[in-house]
């Protein structure tokens, strides 16, 4: 059963911009430490971080929290499995209002091309 959904656009020069402003401040605000690591390889780093971006608001609008309170940037991780799946990771608060939907699962999808990235998340008992 879908207790949630969420969908997320964000345009990757917005994201490029605001990191060369605020460097490794909008990077710590935004991924967990282990995300904060796979970005420092990345070939794109802007890229990189517009879909984690879209990938943690999506999932907050599935939770219907939107990032507040005690749902937070932090209360996801987003990792991808060996064949590349992105798999999505909810903690503290976002993990406990997940438990209050009846949730058990989430499920993400992220894409992106020159100008966007877009993630949708499905959340499920």
């Amino acid at each position: 059963m879908i207790v949630g959904i969420g969908t997320d656009i964000v345009r990757i020069a917005r994201i490029k911009d605001a990191l060369n402003r605020h460097g490794d401040r909008m990077a710590q605000r935004i991924l967990t430490p282990a995300e904060q690591a796979l970005l420092r390889d990345h070939s794109d780093p802007a890229r990189f971080l517009a879909k984690r971006w879209a990938a943690k608001e999506a999932a907050a609008k599935a939770l219907g929290t939107g990032i507040r309170g005690a749902v937070n940037f932090h209360c996801f991780e987003v990792q991808n499995d060996d064949l590349g799946k992105p798999e999505l990771t909810c903690s503290a608060g976002a993990a406990e209002r997940l438990a209050n939907l009846g949730g058990a699962s989430c499920w993400l999808t992220l894409s992106d091309e020159e100008e966007y990235a877009v993630a949708f998340v499905v959340l499920s008992a």
